[in-house]
This record gives C-alpha cells, structure tokens and sequence, in this order.
C-alpha cells in the first residue's frame, strides 16, 4: 500500500507554494482576525472537569471517502456550540478531505468563543499565519511528518503567535521527537496515517510514556462510550471525534448523547 501520508504531505507542499504567491504573509497580516483578537486557549479548554471533546467539522477523509453530503460548517460548529464542546476542530486540507480554510473563516465569524483547531499537515510557517488570519486558536502538528526540528520550530513559531498546538503522535517513535518543556498537549492518534487502520488501544500503549503534566487527547476511531470511559480512566482528558459526529443528522446530538451515555457508564461503576 502507497504511504498517503507522504502523499498528501507532497501535495501540501504544492498548496501552500501557491497560496504564498497568492495571498503574500503581508496581507494575511492585515486581517481583522489576525490583527484584532487574541486566540483562546486550547490548553484551558482541556482543563474542564471529565472528558474533553474536541468535536470535528469534516465533509470526507482518504479512508472513508465523502462522510457527509449535507455539509454547512458554521451550522455544524453552532450544534457542537450549543451543545458544550471543549473545542471544535476544523479539518482545513482541501485534497484528500475536501476541506478548506475559508471553512475555519466562516466557522470563527459564527461561533466566537470557542476554541477552534486547524486541523491540517502544517509543514511552513505560512501556514500558522494564515490559521490565525482566519480566526483558528490552536494548529495541529503531526510529528509523524515532521523531523525533531522542524517539529520545534513550527511550535515555537505557533506560540510566538499566540496559537496553542496539539502535537500528535502515532507510534513509540514518534515520542523521541517530543520536547517536554515544549509541549503542552499530546494527542495521540489511533489510526496509523501510513496505512489509515485503526486501532483503539493505541492511545493507552503510548500515553503510557508520556509524562502526567501533559495533557492527553485521543483521536480516530472512537464512537463506544465504553471505550470513552475506559479512556478517562487512563487518565487520558481529551478525545477528538469527528465521523462518528458527521454521519449522524444532528453531529451535536450527537455529541451530548455521546458523553451522557459515557457519564452513566462512569456513574455506574462509581
């Protein structure tokens, strides 16, 4: 099987040589977003008492193809709004997942005060200034596609401005890459980005190593409340979801049957 990863890493790399002749970092400057407001903070997101949810905007994905076919971002984030998510991540890579950033714009004019994450292949920093032009709080980097020092440059260079970053990992490997007094947040991922299987129990193995002070999302592939409780009870705070959400006719219903059901789960075995 070809590596989709180093596919859309490629591909990414085309896009952004072209946005940066397109829209030059002088102008993205100059947007009331990135001028006019301070992101909110992920890492406080994070901190509420029991699971966190970073709920997911997403029309499609490589492995599952189109998700969604009733598609309408801002009224997606305006459910999970409504609805109490921690924060809302807003899939931004237009190739393999048919999303955009004008997505995150329209997203950030409708829902103020919620922490929203670019959830991209960050792999420039013209990418951190246009996230933040366009109202984004928080950027995911993917240490899987990054070395150990462009990994700490671009979060260096997200902190400087003002973005909060969730680092991801999927393998043991992965964690050599990770500077401790760096990173504030770790998300790990359970489905491989080489092969794009899932596997749930992925998140437990590697969160094993990774030192407390850390905060701790799981993403992909999670939909069970069992599977949610038995997370929270590792310690892990955070979890992202996104097809689980998309394929249902209200994601934020959804998302608030989702952690009630887990609550009683939980109350249950108190």
């Amino acid at each position: 099987m070809s590596n989709v990863l180093d596919e859309i890493i490629d591909d990414t790399r085309e896009l952004v040589e072209k946005r940066k002749q397109d829209t030059p970092i002088a102008e993205l400057k100059d947007r009331p977003f990135y001028s006019d407001r301070e992101p909110l903070s992920l890492v406080e997101a994070l901190k509420e008492t029991g699971m966190s949810f970073l709920a997911e905007v997403k029309k499609a994905s490589p492995s599952k193809g189109e998700i969604r076919e009733d598609f309408d971002p801002a009224g997606i984030a305006q459910q999970y709004t409504a609805h109490d998510a921690s924060a809302i991540s807003v899939l931004t890579e237009p190739l393999h997942f048919e999303g955009s950033i004008e997505h995150l714009a329209w997203i950030r004019a409708h829902v103020p005060e919620t922490p929203l994450l670019r959830k991209d292949f960050i792999i420039d920093p013209y990418q951190l200034v246009e996230a933040r032009a366009v109202g984004a709080d928080a950027v995911l980097l993917i240490a899987t596609a990054l070395d150990p020092g462009q990994l700490s440059e671009l979060h260096h260079a997200a902190t400087e401005l003002g973005l909060s970053c969730l680092v991801e990992v999927y393998s043991q490997e992965d964690l050599e890459k990770i500077d401790w007094d760096q990173v504030q947040i770790l998300g790990v991922n359970n489905r491989d980005l080489t092969t794009f299987e899932v596997d749930i129990q992925n998140s437990l193995r590697i969160f094993e190593n990774v030192p407390r002070s850390v905060g701790r999302v799981a993403e992909s592939g999670l939909s069970d409340p069992e599977t949610l409780v038995q997370l929270r009870q590792a310690g892990i705070n955070g979890v992202l979801i996104g097809e689980h959400f998309m394929r249902s006719p209200n994601p934020g219903e959804a998302l608030a049957n989702l952690r009630n059901q887990a609550k009683e789960i939980a109350y249950e075995r108190a």
